[in-house]
């Protein structure tokens, strides 16, 4: 059954919501709470009917319901203030109240099938297999079951990514499978499959990402909690997993390309990401450029390519080793402007414009858009970190620990997270804090000595707590890996008019100073 309402359309047997051509990637418990709600739309739903027919009766908290029903009013252009389409009725329940249409699927169309290239499968195509419950408690599968939809529904909002819809991967539950065969009747890449299992308190859990064409463990993970709440926990997990799978995916996809002897657009792509996942040296960024640039030769309407493009342009721009910065950030708004004239729900886009405005004295616009994201995907980890980092443009550095904090719960192993602590670093060195700025910056270079930036303020940081060898040698270190950086340049780049923001600048500059970095 398909429900139509505004330009929205609710897929029943596809389990996907659409806004006009683009799909919308909504958890699976808030498809679930949508669907209820417009098939019910006639009456007023109390709590408790909303808990029978999506939680199947179980406990949970209020603030989970309140979590999920913002998350639908999000997915449909709703908010609780508006409450247009579904509206709250105190000490009553809710009700779907927007005008719907009703259609039903044409006989001969199918649902979940896959799309065959071929014999060789789409790329960055995977299955989530169900998870295995080895807890032999029956009660435990409902949380098994939720953990590989939930992933499943995180994985498909990676650029690119071709994820088998959950109909089909519930087929091999219960079942002993050789993942090649799994590849071949399916036509992925890749396969993860997984293992869950409680004793008393403690839950464990053991993932594994596997290349579907020779049966190789590409990646592994394991994690181990003791159980407070199980929603909250559920929701951890499948985030931190998505995250980091992202990744693995992403460099899984570049190894093969750098393998094939025609690469098309979205090889040349793959290849761009994962160099710019490495770092900020300018070979990493300058391989990256060569690589969305040759992948909009091959396809201008590539907007992934797009996005890494104006990434790279963003990159360059806020390194203060070149003059023409506000060049470059002007060109990367102009591509992921035209990236989402084609995505206007592309996250990664509006991530991307995001940066661009908080580097060009816009934070509280880059703010809207780094929000904008995390309502697009709640579990996007460099989400809150960017948040936190704009923060520190506006002089609020009080709150970007916080942020920083949230981001590494979501994907403690991110590839990005020695950005984050760099960011946390810059913050305690604008609240006067010199000390635990060290701490932070340390934690950066020591997850990827690529970053030039962080070794320079390490060294900023250090040279303000008086340890002036030390200062000088992470000076020399950041300035071996860009040589351009001047604090002429860092002055000049006037990416915040904010007066205790000018004020922090001016005492991270005492410390390059004392660190012996050039004046320019």
């Amino acid at each position: 059954m398909r429900f139509l309402f505004e330009d929205y359309e609710l897929d029943t047997d596809r389990r996907e919501l659409q806004r006009a051509t683009d799909v919308v990637v909504v958890a699976p418990q808030v498809f679930d709470l949508l669907e209820y709600l417009i098939r019910n739309r006639e009456r007023v739903v109390s709590k408790d009917d909303l808990i029978n027919a999506v939680w199947k009766g179980r406990i949970i908290s209020d603030a989970a319901l309140t979590t999920r029903l913002n998350a639908a009013r999000s997915a449909i252009g709703d908010t609780g203030e508006k409450q247009h389409l579904i509206k709250t009725l105190p000490r009553k329940g809710f009700r779907f109240v927007g005008a719907v249409q009703e259609a039903r699927r044409l006989a001969n169309e199918t649902v979940g099938t896959v799309e065959r290239t071929g014999d060789t499968p789409p790329r960055l195509s995977i299955v989530v297999l169900p998870f295995t419950n080895l807890s032999g408690d029956r009660e435990q599968d409902y949380f098994v079951d939720g953990v590989t939809e939930s992933l499943t529904t995180d994985l498909s909002r990676i650029a690119g990514s071709f994820v088998i819809a959950r109909n089909s991967a519930v087929s091999y539950k219960g079942r002993a499978v050789d993942v090649r065969q799994v590849g071949r009747e399916l036509n992925v890449r890749y396969v993860l499959e997984g293992s869950v299992q409680r004793r008393g308190k403690r839950l464990r859990m053991n993932v594994q990402l596997i290349d579907a064409n020779s049966g190789q463990h590409l990646w592994a993970e394991r994690f181990e909690k003791s159980v407070v709440d199980l929603f909250d926990m559920q929701d951890e997990i499948v985030s931190r997993l998505a995250n980091t799978l992202g990744a693995q995916l992403v460099e899984a996809e570049a190894r093969r390309a750098e393998r094939t002897p025609h690469p098309d657009a979205m090889d040349l792509y793959f290849q761009g990401r994962a160099w710019l996942m490495k770092g900020f040296r300018p070979e990493c960024v300058t391989q990256a450029r060569s690589f969305f640039e040759r992948s909009l030769e091959y396809d201008p309407g590539n907007v992934e390519a797009m996005i890494g493009l104006a990434s790279v342009d963003t990159a360059v721009g806020a390194s203060f080793t070149t003059d023409d910065g506000p060049a470059r950030f002007a060109a990367a708004e102009a591509m992921v402007n035209k990236a989402l004239s084609i995505r206007p729900n592309r996250t990664s886009a509006h991530l991307a414009r995001g940066w661009v405005q908080i580097f060009t004295n816009r934070a509280a616009q880059g703010i809207r858009e780094f929000e904008h994201a995390l309502a697009l995907d709640s579990n996007r980890a460099n989400a809150h970190a960017a948040l936190g980092f704009a923060k520190f443009y506006m002089g609020r550095a009080a709150e970007t620990e916080g942020h920083i904090l949230e981001a590494l719960r979501l994907s403690p192993r991110d590839v990005e997270a020695y950005q984050w602590t760099c960011f946390a670093g810059v913050a305690k060195l604008q609240l006067g804090s010199d000390v635990e700025a060290v701490s932070w910056l340390r934690r950066s270079t020591e997850a990827n000595r690529n970053f030039p930036l962080a070794h320079i303020l390490l060294a900023a940081a250090l040279g303000l707590t008086g340890v002036l060898d030390e200062a000088r040698t992470a000076a020399r270190t950041g300035l071996a890996l860009n040589s351009g950086f001047t604090i002429r340049r860092l002055l000049a780049a006037q990416q915040s008019d904010n007066s205790i923001f000018l004020a922090g600048l001016e005492h991270i500059c005492e410390g390059l100073r004392l660190a012996g970095v050039p004046e320019g």
